[in-house]
């Protein structure tokens, strides 16, 4: 056990524990034996970590991307990871068109004989930017993928379930902005709470004919895929707390961000991944219309004072409003 008492017996912070190591699985073994998985976004990052924690459990799993060359190297890497004789397959498809996703069932059901058991919404499209820099073209884009693209995956899966008569389970995963608003996301936030909307609906909607529909919220997951943005902001924020990179310490994490949650550590992509297999699981068949959020309480943060206001502009580095045309 350890010790979390300081010199005078005081208890000292700690943060929450780490997770098991890499390989562990939350469920039994073969939970997903002769089940078939739909993941968007399962090419890199969190979709492609969610896609491993359903092989690990004996699913067969099809990930889902726009870029091709994302799909093959992700394939093998999960294909290590298949339990069961399971496999990974994979399909080009932009989600926001919605002939292209028809087609992306179609070959599920040509290839495996049925529709996908469980449909991971993972793709999503999200940079930071001023709302007064927003072009309507990247609003459009943003709302397209996040919110459209999930519309168009999640109703092709019911149409489909509901012409069977079979019973399936849907994840869309979500932010947190979603409830709280999101300063210099406002593209995402309004998408995202879009998303959080239909999962509610769908619930209630598609639950007399077993369909499942709940939502997932990762926090700060670090992962080799983030991009260049979001890595500009982890790095804007360097310098408060110890600790750098992206190891498996699980104690500041990235620039010192661990030590401003209230687990004092950031998350790993498994712990999503965990938590999505438990969602869609047999052991979680009476949960639906929910939204879980995977981020050691971080969104729920409040200080005792409130931090001067910084504007988003400033946050970003970018100067008065007008001032560089």
């Amino acid at each position: 056990m350890t010790d979390t008492t300081g010199p005078a017996g005081a208890s000292t912070p700690q943060g929450l524990p780490a997770p098991p190591p890499p390989g562990a699985t939350a469920l039994p073994p073969g939970t997903y034996r002769g089940s078939l998985v739909l993941v968007t976004g399962g090419g890199t990052g969190l979709g492609k970590a969610v896609a491993a924690e359903f092989a690990r459990l004996g699913a067969d799993v099809l990930i889902v991307s726009r870029r091709a060359g994302h799909l093959e190297p992700a394939r093998e890497e999960l294909a290590r990871l298949s339990t069961d004789g399971a496999t990974v397959t994979t399909a080009v498809c932009d989600i926001r068109d919605p002939d292209r996703v028809a087609g992306v069932y179609d070959a599920a059901e040509a290839a495996y004989g049925r529709t996908p058991d469980v449909l991971v919404n993972n793709a999503a499209a999200n940079f930071p930017v001023p709302t007064e820099d927003m072009t309507p073209n990247a609003w459009r884009t943003v709302v397209d993928i996040t919110l459209n693209g999930t519309f168009y995956m999640t109703r092709e899966f019911g149409r489909r379930h509901l012409t069977a008569g079979t019973p399936g389970s849907v994840i869309a995963v979500g932010a947190s902005y979603a409830w709280t608003g999101g300063p210099g996301f406002a593209h995402s936030a309004a998408a995202k709470a879009g998303v959080k909307n239909l999962v509610e609906t769908l619930a209630v909607e598609w639950g007399p004919y077993g369909i499942q529909v709940n939502g997932l919220v990762p926090g700060l997951m670090p992962h080799e895929d983030m991009t260049a943005d979001i890595r500009g902001n982890l790095a804007r924020g360097e310098g408060e707390g110890e600790g750098e990179g992206e190891g498996e310490d699980h104690g500041q994490g990235v620039g010192g961000h661990g030590a401003r949650q209230p687990a004092l550590r950031v998350g790993t992509p498994r712990e999503l991944g965990w938590a999505a297999t438990f969602l869609a699981s047999p052991y979680a068949r009476f949960v639906s219309g929910h939204t879980l959020v995977v981020d050691g309480a971080n969104w729920q943060r409040r200080g005792l004072v409130s931090p001067p206001v910084v504007t988003v502009r400033e946050q970003l580095g970018r100067g008065p409003f007008g001032a560089e045309a």
